[in-house]
């Protein structure tokens, strides 16, 4: 079924006229008539009944006509939502985001693209990165930010890299000494999050390769509880730099360097189908302020080359 056929048999509908309604839309009236004539036969019913003085509609035209309407209005206002996106004057914008960059990255890159698109409507769904990922595949969100994951079927572009550190509160002894050592790791309870999550990957990793055994270890379902946690003196933890710019810089927390060690990187990259071609209007906007994320996120360091 195609969209002139549609168009066609609407316009006959209004007009009772064949010739006519051939006027109209800027066609032959034979032309017309083989629009017609296809789509009656795809559906299997006569729509018109002719006369001398024009068509009326069967009962099938009549039942069939309402819903003619409402897909050729859903295609309008398809190509008005399409329109108003690329010029930033309304429509959607889905975000998928990984929870720690939905959290503490994304709001400060959104403060800024709403003032420019006030009247778009934006919608953020968080979740593991492969659940973003599959997200994407399946175009249920326009882009997703997350750590890397190779799909054959989504592009990946570097955004940034978020530091994991070494965090405790500020009256800690390692608050005072600045720089710990692996040994003395083990003589904090550790507070880790996220069992799903990379960067527990990535503290339980690191634990095991400076060899030693932490005096006890309190889990968490997300780092915002594990930064209570560490402020209120319960252990330390390591956490993306990014999610503790803010009590850093006020004094709630504190940063310790773990002395012969690196807690290790995590690089953040923005994912969408590999087949949604050139981003255009608000979305280029968007990735445009993507790219800029290191100097407008605390703690966020630039993709490493």
């Amino acid at each position: 079924m195609q969209l002139s056929q549609i168009e066609g048999f609407l316009e006959v509908a209004r007009l009772g006229n064949v010739s006519r309604a051939a006027n109209s839309l800027s066609i032959t009236q034979p032309a017309l008539s083989a629009r017609l004539q296809a789509l009656e036969e795809e559906l299997g019913q006569p729509l018109f009944v002719r006369g001398r003085r024009g068509v009326r509609l069967t009962d099938a035209g009549h039942a069939f006509r309402p819903y003619a309407e409402q897909a050729l209005a859903a295609l309008a206002s398809g190509l008005a939502l399409v329109g108003d996106l690329g010029s930033g004057g309304a429509g959607e914008l889905v975000i998928g985001a990984a929870p720690a960059v939905g959290t503490y990255v994304l709001p400060q890159v959104l403060l800024r693209f709403a003032e420019r698109y006030p009247n778009l409507r934006l919608v953020v769904r968080t979740g593991h990165s492969e659940e973003i990922t599959e997200l994407v595949v399946r175009s249920q969100v326009h882009v997703g930010l997350v750590r890397r994951i190779a799909h054959p079927l989504v592009t990946a572009r570097p955004l940034y890299e978020d530091e994991l550190v070494l965090v405790s509160g500020p009256h800690h002894p390692f608050a005072r000494q600045g720089t710990v050592s692996r040994e003395r790791l083990g003589e904090a309870p550790l507070i880790l999050f996220d069992p799903a999550s990379s960067y527990h990957e990535l503290t339980t990793a690191l634990v095991r390769e400076a060899g030693v055994r932490p005096r006890g270890v309190m889990e968490l379902d997300n780092i915002d509880a594990a930064k209570k946690m560490v402020a209120a003196g319960l252990g330390v933890a390591l956490l993306p730099r990014t999610a503790v710019a803010e009590e850093v810089a006020s004094g709630t927390l504190a940063v310790s360097a773990i002395q012969g060690a690196s807690p290790g990187q995590r690089r953040i990259v923005v994912i969408r189908r590999s087949d949604a071609g050139e981003p255009q209007g608000a979305m280029a906007d968007f990735m445009a302020l993507l790219d800029r994320i290191p100097e407008i996120v605390p703690g966020a360091l630039p993709p490493a080359r």
